[in-house]
């Protein structure tokens, strides 16, 4: 299975502006310098990743929570995407996962070690090379 997006850049990096698009359409936006290093409104790659990385998450969540008879109500997940900058340039050094999931009958042992399992082993994950953080709440 493969899935598509791309991205397209005119000009500098401060004054250029770019355009990123997915296959499917459900994405078609503009980024630029100012989206991403400053305050300006707008999508930035490091925007794009806590999207893909908080999905991807909440659905290994429930796969593993299924997996041990538990039908979550919800699972909600944000990511917290970390751009540092040093002597070698720009890189993304962390991402911290904030997670609340309200699931009837879990105890919060089960509940923490699915959530360990879904961080480490989510698709998403996988192919980052980032410290991966994360709290996970159970509401009950």
């Amino acid at each position: 299975m493969d899935r598509k997006a791309s991205a397209r850049w005119e000009g500098g990096l401060k004054d250029g502006k770019g355009t990123v698009k997915t296959e499917s359409g459900v994405l078609d936006a503009n980024y630029s310098f100012k989206k991403r290093f400053e305050d300006e409104k707008g999508t930035n790659p490091e925007e794009l990743i806590g999207a893909a990385h908080a999905s991807c998450f909440s659905m290994a969540l429930s796969m593993i929570l299924g997996d041990k008879g538990y039908t979550a109500d919800s699972i909600e997940t944000s990511a917290s995407v970390t751009l540092k900058q040093d002597s070698q340039g720009f890189s993304i050094s962390k991402i911290h996962l904030d997670v609340v999931a309200e699931i009837d009958g879990a105890d919060e042992a089960s509940f923490q070690e699915a959530a360990e399992t879904a961080k480490a082993n989510c698709p998403v994950s996988k192919v980052l090379n980032a410290d991966i953080s994360m709290t996970a709440k159970l509401k009950g």
